[in-house]
C-alpha cells in the first residue's frame, strides 16, 4: 500500500474578509461555491476544492502561494474577468517556449491582496 502523497486534496487561501473574497471567487472568477459557514467558504476547482478562511491565528494571516488557473484562451479569459472588475498585474505573456508549445500566463491579485495567475498551454 502506498502511503505517499496521492493528489492535492484542498487549497487553502487566507481571507481578511470572508464576505468580499466570497464574492470574488465566486462572481468574478466563477468558481462553483460548494458551501461557506461564518469562517470559511469552499469552491470546486476541477476537482481540487480551494478553501478560503479567514486565519485562525495571527501568524497566519499572509498572502497565500500563487495559484495557476489553468485556461483555454488566455486572451479571452483575461478580457473577461478584466470586465469584471479583476485587478491584473501584467497583461498574458509568454514565459515559457518548448517544442511545438508555448506557455503563457497573466498575474493577478484577488481582494485579499493574493496573487494568482492565469496559465495557458498553446499548441503552434
Amino acid at each position: 500500500m502506498n502511503m505517499g502523497i496521492q493528489k492535492i486534496g484542498q487549497i487553502g487561501v487566507p481571507a481578511k474578509d470572508l464576505e468580499r473574497a466570497l464574492s470574488f471567487y465566486k462572481d468574478s472568477l466563477g468558481l462553483p461555491l460548494l458551501f461557506n459557514t461564518d469562517t470559511m467558504a469552499f469552491f470546486e476547482c476541477n476537482g481540487i476544492r480551494l478553501l478560503l478562511g479567514l486565519p485562525e491565528k495571527e501568524e497566519f494571516a499572509h498572502p497565500s502561494s500563487v495559484i495557476y488557473f489553468q485556461v483555454a484562451n488566455i486572451y479571452d479569459t483575461y478580457e473577461e474577468l478584466k470586465a469584471k472588475g479583476v485587478t491584473f498585474i501584467d497583461e498574458p505573456h509568454l514565459v515559457a517556449k518548448m517544442d511545438n508549445r508555448e506557455t503563457w500566463m497573466a498575474f493577478f491579485k484577488d481582494t485579499e491582496d493574493n496573487v494568482h495567475a492565469l496559465m495557458s498551454e498553446v499548441q503552434v
